[in-house]
Parts: C-alpha cells; sequence; structure tokens
C-alpha cells in the first residue's frame, strides 16, 4: 500500500510565509507516515526560483525526518538554454534528485517558456510521473508516463475558477484512460478555484468507476492506494489499444 497526499495551498503575503505554511501541512503528513506528496503549481508569491536547494531547505529537512517524497510544485526556472517550467522532486533523503519540465507552456507562457521533452519517470516508494498543469489536457502525455512505468500521476496545478469544471474532467479522463491514481494540486483564492482532487478507482464487474475526493479551503488530503490493484486490467486496455489512420 502507499499512502499519498496533496496539499491545497492559498495566496500568501510572501514566500517565506508560504513555505513556513505550508510546512506544517507537511509535518502533519509526514506524521500520518504519508510516503509522496504533491503541491500546486506555481503557488509561491515568487515563482521565479534560481535556487530550489535553497527556497525548500525546510521541506528537505521535512523529507529526510519523515523519509517522505515530496514534489513542492512547478516553478520558472533559468538554465542555460532559456526558461522553464520545473517541478522539482525531493526524495525521502532530503535530496533533489531531478526535474520534470513543463511540456506543454499554456498561452502567455509559450511567449518566455521552453517546452519540456521527456516525460520522466522517478522511483522512491513506487513509479510516479509528474503532469504539470497544462499537460492534463493533452492524452499522450499521461499515457507516455503509465507506458513508461508510472503507477500513478501527481500533477501540480494552478487553475483559474472559471476552469475549474473542464480541468475536473481531464483528471478523470486521464484516470479513466489508463487506470492509474491522479492527485491533482490546486491553489485556493480569489482567483483560482482550489478543489484539488484524487481520483482512485474502484471496479466491479469489469467496469471501472473513478472514486473522487475533493478539498474545498487551504489544507491537505491523503489516501492510501493499493498500486497493484489495476496492473492486470491496464495491462489489457492497453494491448486493446490499436493502430488506425
Amino acid at each position: 500500500m502507499l499512502k499519498a497526499g496533496l496539499i491545497q495551498t492559498r495566496a500568501y503575503s510572501s514566500n517565506q510565509e508560504g513555505v513556513s505554511r505550508v510546512s506544517k501541512f507537511l509535518e502533519k503528513l509526514g506524521k500520518r507516515k504519508t510516503s509522496i506528496v504533491c503541491l500546486p503549481e506555481q503557488w509561491l508569491k515568487n515563482n521565479d526560483i534560481e535556487d530550489f536547494d535553497t527556497e525548500f531547505k525546510d521541506f528537505k529537512e521535512i523529507s529526510k525526518k519523515y523519509q517522505m517524497t515530496i514534489i513542492p510544485g512547478a516553478f520558472y526556472q533559468k538554465n542555460t538554454e532559456g526558461v522553464t517550467i520545473s517541478a522539482p522532486i525531493i526524495n525521502p533523503h532530503g535530496e533533489i534528485i531531478g526535474r520534470q519540465e513543463k511540456i506543454h507552456p499554456f498561452d502567455y507562457e509559450k511567449k518566455t517558456v521552453m517546452p519540456g521533452r521527456e516525460a520522466k519517470i522517478f522511483d522512491t516508494a513506487c513509479k510516479f510521473g509528474v503532469v504539470i498543469c497544462y499537460d492534463m489536457v493533452f492524452p499522450r502525455v499521461s499515457e507516455t508516463f503509465v507506458k513508461k512505468g508510472a503507477q500513478i500521476l501527481f500533477s501540480p496545478s494552478r487553475i483559474v475558477r472559471r476552469g475549474i469544471n473542464p480541468w475536473e474532467t481531464y483528471v478523470k479522463a486521464r484516470s479513466l484512460e489508463n487506470r492509474v491514481p491522479i492527485l491533482a494540486a490546486n491553489v485556493s483564492s480569489r482567483k483560482y478555484g482550489g478543489n484539488s482532487t484524487i481520483i482512485d478507482l474502484n471496479e466491479k464487474d469489469k467496469v471501472v468507476i473513478p472514486k473522487v475526493t475533493q478539498i474545498q479551503k487551504e489544507g491537505f488530503l491523503v489516501k492510501s492506494f493499493d498500486l497493484s490493484k489495476f496492473e492486470k486490467t491496464r495491462k489489457i486496455r492497453f494491448s486493446d489499444s490499436k493502430n488506425f489512420i
């Protein structure tokens, strides 16, 4: 069994306030023996982060203390080639072991953000992929992660209120298509619509039904998953898929 969680943030006056507030939630999740936690996209006051190690020093200490993997969200980051939106992964030893870049920059982001080129699989408490916000719209992204071995998907997101209904549909569809649980974290504020969502799946008489759990305000959700539950049906689903023109 894997215990996974997400944190729904709100608007904070500074990065320091946000990190301090979220650290308290992470401590509570750690005490509940949560293995992996995901935060939203761009939930900090200043989302242009030069040094993930410095910005998330407190998170790294908490991850090591509780042997917990933390996905702190996704943020603007400069590299030698340009600017990406990247989600760092902090492993249970308090180390940043890699970053997933946003593959599909959204709207105004396309003017400055370089698209990611790879769906990366991370392996800590389990094998997982990180689908950043707008990437959830494109079926191939989630499918690629799962076909590469992801047993569960995490989605740092920042969805405005008018976009919540279609976003929930996309998350549910990607879960059903790939027979995989998804944890999608969002920001809750006057502009952003919250409703951070955990999708689990139940099967009865060969029909798979999504089980949806959501949170409305700042806080966290945690759920235990049997990741082996859908290995067989996922294999059948992918083998049934045909190439056509």
